[in-house]
């Protein structure tokens, strides 16, 4: 389900999701033509078959819709991308920056200037080096190209300067986020050479990841081998990887019963299922979170408080009951307990209490059935149903509106009242503007900003990651945009994940699927 939203389990980027319907009805009319990657020959009849008897079968409802990165954003198909490209940092067990195609880098005294060092040797898979030039090629790119869904996230960057295997990032800020920035999500870097033509990149994707592409169907399977000059080839044990769109949910455990898939994205729903079926359910950490939009622009959230009733009214423990199987937990931020960002002092200033609610109605002016609202989601939810019931407990009428064209009037700041999910930033400063900036596309209620936000976000990028400091900031600054009035968060749940007991286990980097050292074993 690549670049849409997805409302039981948060995880498209916002920007891709606008245009989510557009671009999957292209790579669903282009279906059945395969699309094979310059300078690895054609494939015959042997493109489709195992590349080798460790072979990772991946079902992904999660399947891109884009192969170009810049196009693609940064919401849960970069998982999938991943696969082919490589980043300039990716991040370890505990969500922090280490190296990817930069072996290392400093800033300068001031922090307004990085330095990333490239590993020596590597290129991409058309042969092309992989260099600062390289480097600089792909943020201008993300900063510059009409249909990037990264510029957003690259305000901090001003400039960039290739020597040689140097790539001097210049600053409009000083910003020590940068390296937590630069990873998986936000820079997958592609060949130059291949990026020269977007649109054929998009479809035929040339990096410098653990696997190449040999063939690709869009929307429906890819074809992958291992990449021989991979800067950590020698960690990459499995040959090659099968990845496929996934078909109906309910389908998916019976096809790693049955052996079609050996790995594959799951609801929480179908876990039960796969592990009576003999299966490991992959619990992987994650960002995720969802929450309740509200446009304070518009009656009736314009009065204070009508928020607060709104607020008061949610009883976030039913969502976990009824949609996380077990899996999630009630939150009213966009960290996980336990998270680095994560505020405890923020924690349950909104407890759920509807006679508080009604109290609050009636002091606004409002009797039971007064307030009439339009909940608009791009396709039907469970979530929908709980906002609508817990509401019409304190005497507001919601009625659900389906529109699939619901990204357009969201991301304009044009509705009033919807649903959103998201899996978080590897840099939690981006999560927080995301939600609580005043240009941030999580924010409905744009321009507005709770006051103080800006100062505190401020003071965390000028603040080194490993600085005694960091933490308190940090939590200061989600403290200070947890009083936005434009978002109720609900629940979080961890991504899921079915694989037979033949593939071992996998780094649990928090939203990450990462294959260094995992193995494939017995038959495929």
């Amino acid at each position: 389900m690549p670049g849409r939203l997805m409302l039981r389990r948060p995880g498209p980027d916002p920007r891709t999701a606008r245009r989510s319907a557009r671009l999957r009805t292209a790579a669903l009319g282009t279906a059945l033509v395969s699309v094979l990657v310059p300078g690895l020959g054609a494939c015959g009849d042997g493109a489709g078959a195992s590349t080798g008897g460790a072979t990772l079968k991946w079902a992904s409802s999660y399947f891109p819709a884009h192969w170009d990165p810049v196009v693609s954003g940064s919401g849960a198909q970069f998982r999938q991308l991943a696969l082919v490209y490589a980043s300039l940092t990716r991040t370890d067990e505990n969500g922090k920056a280490v190296p990817d195609l930069a072996k290392s880098w400093e800033y300068n005294a001031k922090g307004d200037e990085i330095t990333f060092h490239l590993r020596p040797g590597l290129k991409f898979s058309d042969g092309e080096p992989v260099d600062a030039a390289a480097v600089k090629a792909a943020i201008e790119r993300a900063k510059k190209q009409k249909n990037s869904a990264l510029f957003g996230d690259l305000t901090s960057i001003g400039s960039v300067d290739a020597r040689g295997l140097d790539a001097v990032v210049h600053l409009t800020q000083v910003d020590y986020q940068i390296p937590q920035l630069l990873g998986e999500r936000v820079l997958q870097i592609a060949s130059p050479k291949a990026a020269a033509n977007p649109e054929k990149l998009d479809q035929a994707p040339v990096g410098a990841g653990p696997f190449v592409v040999r063939q690709l169907i869009p929307g429906t399977k890819v074809i992958l081998e291992k990449n021989p000059d991979y800067w950590d080839a020698g960690n990459i044990h499995i040959d090659g990887v099968e990845l496929i769109s996934a078909p109906d949910a309910s389908t998916v455990v019976s096809g790693l019963q049955t052996g079609v898939y050996n790995f594959a994205d799951i609801e929480p729903s179908q876990a039960g299922a796969a592990r009576k079926a003999g299966l490991d359910v992959f619990v992987q950490p994650g960002f995720n979170a969802s929450n309740i939009s509200l446009n304070i622009n518009k009656a009736p959230f314009d009065d204070d408080r009508v928020v607060d009733a709104v607020r008061h009214a949610i009883d976030r423990e039913e969502f976990v009951d009824k949609l996380t199987f077990g899996y999630g937990e009630a939150t009213d931020q966009p960290f996980p307990k336990g998270y680095v960002a994560y505020d405890p002092e923020s924690a349950g200033t909104y407890p759920y209490d509807p006679a508080a609610s009604r109290k609050l109605l009636a002091q606004a002016g409002h009797k039971a059935g007064d307030i009439k609202l339009d909940l608009v989601i791009p396709a039907e939810d469970p979530q929908a149903e709980i906002v609508q019931s817990q509401l019409a407990a304190v005497g507001i009428t919601v009625n659900i509106r389906i529109d699939k064209n619901w990204a357009t009037p969201f991301f304009a700041k044009d509705l009033a009242f919807s649903l959103y999910g998201t899996t978080g930033r590897d840099s939690a400063v981006q999560t927080l503007t995301a939600h609580f900036g005043p240009d941030g596309p999580l924010n409905l209620s744009t321009p507005y900003e709770p006051a103080g936000f800006e100062a505190a976000v401020a003071k965390v990028r000028q603040t080194p990651l490993d600085d005694p400091g960091y933490a308190g900031a940090l939590r200061a600054a989600t403290r200070a945009g947890l009083k936005s009035k434009a978002l109720v968060f609900t629940y979080s749940s961890p991504n899921l994940f079915a694989k037979s007991k033949a593939i071992s286990d996998l780094p649990k980097n928090p939203a990450h699927i990462d294959w260094t050292g995992v193995t494939v074993s017995g038959p495929n």
